[in-house]
């Protein structure tokens, strides 16, 4: 957040709009490198199962980047070219590498999560996120253009990857009690956790591809300075998200798995981090609603008021996002992975809808990210109100 007013002074709007454009593909893709298996990673009691999900999750990876790359090279300019984005058809084969990169930086945050190394984590986000935004910013001040933001990006994650993966190295968790081995074998455990690459995977999916549409649409529709401004707008908003709704799932995640474990209720957690994210959000995301293109002018520069339109909307959709963190943790704890795919396709649908309504009625790129905004605000209240209502039912049955 501290460099955004920099970086924003150095490039262009539509230099963030085709680095937004590259993103949101990555975004989509990302979450099928590994088939979603580094999320299983926290669930297994055994430590070997735990590693032999790591392995399938590195295997996977590879494989499925691999695959990418030979994609990527045969038809990556038409998908450049239907985006309305050539000037990034040069770049896409950065694509699987930040595929492989994102979910190797995946795998070595859930095993440091499982063993509660938050402080690691931390460190090394804070390490990250400073390397990567002086290196934006150095090469800012002689070559701003998008190809220089798309492959600092592109690699970003492979560096974070290396220093959690150092990390985990460096903080073994000592272990106090004997450790039952496990002889369960990886195909096994592949199996076992089927659930996620059958239900998460594609719901993970398809929730990337509905929050990249704005800006694959606006990028399409409107052209790529309109990507940009609903990218920094997206950032911006997201903030708050990553800085306390991510740490806050990234812990209740565990500690709800070890309340299933135990035979502890579920709804009472879920319902009171719920409450608890609400209050702590409320009043920067009303700030935002109220005064966000005044903001975005005074903060990023003339050039960026559209931005602070579009922040205004979004604030109603990442509020709902922001506090729906424990319900979307708790939904594999309740097996309830089946739910939530049909819930994301029915979801997709509906803002897709808003988007290419919108569009045609008004042709106004503000009031497409209004719809969108407002669509999935109400779309996130849904899901809430429905995992609280399976958590109860859970427990009861459990009882």
């Amino acid at each position: 957040m501290a460099f955004s007013p920099i970086i924003t002074r150095l490039y262009d709007p539509e230099a963030f709009g085709l680095l937004g454009t590259f993103t949101a593909i990555v975004t989509v893709l990302a979450p099928m490198t590994a088939l979603t298996y580094p999320i299983a990673i926290i669930l297994p009691k055994k430590i070997d199962d735990a590693v032999g999900l790591v392995k399938l999750s590195v295997f996977l990876a590879i494989l499925i980047s691999l695959s990418a790359m030979i994609i990527t090279l045969a038809w990556g300019r038409s998908l450049a070219e239907s985006l309305n984005a050539t000037e990034i058809a040069s770049y896409l084969w950065l694509i699987p590498f930040a595929m492989l990169f994102a979910a190797l930086h995946q795998i070595a945050e859930q095993w440091l999560i499982r063993h509660k190394q938050f402080n690691v984590t931390a460190r090394i986000a804070v390490i990250q996120s400073s390397v990567v935004n002086i290196t934006k910013a150095a090469f800012g001040l002689f070559y701003p253009v998008a190809g220089m933001l798309i492959t600092i990006q592109a690699f970003a994650q492979g560096f974070y990857a290396f220093l959690l993966w150092r990390g985990s190295r460096w903080n073994r968790p000592q272990q106090t009690s004997p450790v039952e081995k496990s002889h369960v074998s990886i195909k096994k455990l592949a199996y076992k956790h089927r659930d996620f690459p059958l239900f998460r995977a594609p719901e993970v999916t398809i929730t990337a591809a509905s929050q990249s549409l704005p800006i694959l649409m606006l990028a399409a529709l409107f052209g790529p300075a309109s990507a940009g401004f609903y990218t920094l707008g997206r950032m911006v908003m997201g903030i708050p998200a990553g800085l306390i709704g991510k740490s806050v799932g990234d812990v209740f995640y565990p500690r709800i798995s070890e309340a299933k474990n135990s035979g502890e209720p579920l709804y009472p957690l879920v319902k009171k981090a719920t409450i608890l994210l609400g209050a702590v959000g409320f009043l920067p995301f009303v700030i935002v609603a109220a005064f966000g293109p005044w903001l975005f002018l005074f903060v990023f520069g003339a050039e960026w008021e559209t931005a602070g339109e579009y922040a205004r909307w979004l604030a109603v959709w990442m509020f709902f996002m922001f506090t729906n963190n424990p319900s979307v943790k708790a939904i594999p704890i309740v097996r309830a992975q089946a739910f939530q795919l049909l819930y994301t396709i029915f979801a997709i649908m509906l803002r897709l809808g808003a988007l290419i309504l919108s569009y045609y009625a008004f042709g106004s790129d503000t009031l497409a990210v209004m719809a969108f905004s407002i669509v999935s605000g109400l779309i996130n209240i849904i899901l809430i109100v429905v995992v609280f209502k399976k958590c109860k039912n859970f427990d009861l049955v459990k009882a």
